[in-house]
């Protein structure tokens, strides 16, 4: 059975690829599952059908027959357990990978997150000027940490796996920040992960949604 998946009607990213979606559509592209898209608008995700998929409103949602689940994360390690190619067999080096997907989230990109509502939402605020720069180094203290950790290594725990996804798709929140310039081995680190055709497929179905928005 094919999977459908939601996203942005019309992306607050402009197509960045930035979307939440857009870790689930890599994931499907990576184990070469084939999947529908449902566009949602910002009121439609509000609305009761929207809501019992995800109570929070958010996309995206991921639905096959009766079974539904929502958060990018929990969809993309759906995604890793049913289909080779993102979880190895390897038992430790598949606890590995399901760490690095929890860090990814829980730790990489909180403060990541803090920049971007400070840039966006908080940038007229009279204080804007003196927290961007305590935030950038939080930042910089969690890129330098895995700046370490990764080395000259291409991926995080031998082969790409899920893990490297999330992180990855985490840190392109930065590339118009100017702080992975700091860190080589995260930049190369993160354009290795958008060299992938099953990245270049993902980003090019996003981004095809936000053209015809555009021009809509």
């Amino acid at each position: 059975m094919i999977p459908t998946i939601t996203a942005f009607e019309r992306s607050p990213d402009g197509g960045r690829g930035l979307a939440r979606d857009m870790h689930v559509r890599w994931a499907l592209e990576e184990v070469g599952q084939p999947y529908d898209v449902r566009l949602v608008s910002f009121d439609e995700m509000k609305q009761p059908a929207h809501l019992a998929l995800n109570p929070f409103g958010k996309i995206p949602t991921y639905e096959e027959g009766n079974f539904a689940l929502f958060e990018s994360g929990a969809i993309v390690f759906h995604i890793a357990e049913r289909h080779a190619g993102l979880l190895t067999g390897d038992a430790n080096a598949r606890a590995r990978a399901i760490a690095w997907m929890f860090a990814a989230f829980s730790t990489v990109e909180p403060p990541i997150l803090e920049r971007t509502t400070a840039v966006i939402l908080e940038r007229d605020a009279t204080w804007h000027d003196q927290r961007l720069p305590l935030v950038d180094d939080r930042i910089r203290k969690r890129l330098a940490e895995l700046s370490r950790y990764l080395g000259d290594s291409d991926w995080l725990d031998g082969a790409f796996s899920a893990g490297d996804l999330v992180m990855v798709g985490v840190l392109r929140r930065l590339n118009r920040s100017g702080l992975l310039d700091e860190f080589p081995n995260l930049s190369a680190y993160v354009a290795r992960g958008e060299a992938r055709p099953a990245f270049k497929r993902a980003f090019d179905a996003q981004l095809a949604v936000a053209m015809a928005a555009s021009n809509g």
